[in-house]
């Protein structure tokens, strides 16, 4: 299908504790760590946008793969949070790269989004060439909207992270997607223009504790790879407990699940892409291992990702 050349990521410099969020809904630190496993997350300034965000992060990949921007032949920005209606951030982006003129595709999805995104990327890159597929989310903007909902103010923070997908070679070969989507639920997860965000957190993570482990096995079972044989499972940073309850499900051992919500909060569609870029780091995954990209939210879109290292 296509590669993964190199992961990026970038995050905002300033710090909210799960104590100052916590207060905004009288709740203290341990309340907040107890429903999210959420220590910290990272908040934008007020004059960032999400394509500065998504630029920086953007940056930062190419620069570890050693690609110069101008090589790019489609960027794709994944967003539930950008500043207009239109256009959306994509085009910002590239300009901010210095690539105008290169063609872009904004995909405005909460959570899945990145998911989606590489999905797409594996299917268009042996046609189209280089795709710097990212992920901005600027949830700062949303989370501090008056009322704010105690179960949704303390959740969420700012970033954005970034995967170079290539026709070629790479770190991870790209070889199978299971998407899905489903309407009815579409009122359980949402945001209107300028008001808060609308969650039925019960709904979301009954649904997500159910399918996307289905995707998961479902995108194994098509390559007789059985759960315990991932090496490593690469999911949307939603909430700790979720995490912990797919990984159960699956029979797997909750260490195999790459984790760092606890500093960075749910950064929405940014999440998955900054725990690749930082799990990337700190990993050199065997050649053959099977990875697993994993996601679920708005829309409901859900769905895994098999990749395998080169």
């Amino acid at each position: 299908m296509a590669f993964i050349r190199e992961f990026g990521c970038w995050l905002p410099e300033r710090v909210v504790t799960s104590a100052q969020a916590g207060a905004w809904v009288d709740a203290d630190a341990e309340w907040v760590r107890g429903i999210s496993g959420i220590e910290e997350r990272r908040f934008a300034k007020d004059e960032e946008t999400v394509a500065d965000l998504a630029s920086r992060a953007g940056l930062d990949c190419l620069t570890r793969a050693g690609v110069e921007a101008a090589a790019l032949r489609l960027v794709m920005v994944a967003s539930g949070s950008g500043e207009r209606s239109f256009p959306g951030p994509a085009a910002e982006t590239a300009l901010k790269l210095g690539i105008p003129g290169t063609p872009v595709l904004d995909l405005p999805m909460a959570s899945a989004g990145s998911l989606f995104a590489l999905g797409l990327a594996a299917r268009l890159a042996a046609a189209v060439g280089p795709i710097l597929v990212i992920g901005a989310e600027k949830m700062s903007s949303v989370v501090l909207r008056e009322p704010r909902d105690r179960g949704v103010a303390v959740l969420f923070g700012d970033g954005a992270g970034a995967a170079l997908v290539m026709p070629d070679s790479g770190l991870l070969e790209l070889i199978d997607v299971e998407l899905a989507s489903d309407g009815s639920y579409a009122a359980d997860l949402c945001l209107e223009p300028g008001k808060p965000l609308s969650m039925n957190g019960r709904s979301v993570i009954l649904q997500a504790s159910r399918k996307v482990p289905a995707a998961i096995r479902a995108v194994l079972g098509r390559h007789a790879i059985a759960p315990p044989e991932v090496a490593a499972f690469l999911m949307h940073q939603a909430n700790q407990n979720l995490i912990l309850k797919i990984a159960a499900a699956l029979g797997v051992p909750a260490g195999r699940f790459y984790s760092n919500i606890a500093r960075y909060g749910n950064t929405s569609s940014a999440s998955l892409l900054i725990a690749a870029a930082e799990w990337r780091r700190e990993n050199l995954p065997t050649p053959g291992s099977a990875v697993i990209f994993a996601a679920f939210g708005a829309g409901f879109h859900w769905g895994a990702l098999l990749a395998r290292a080169c």
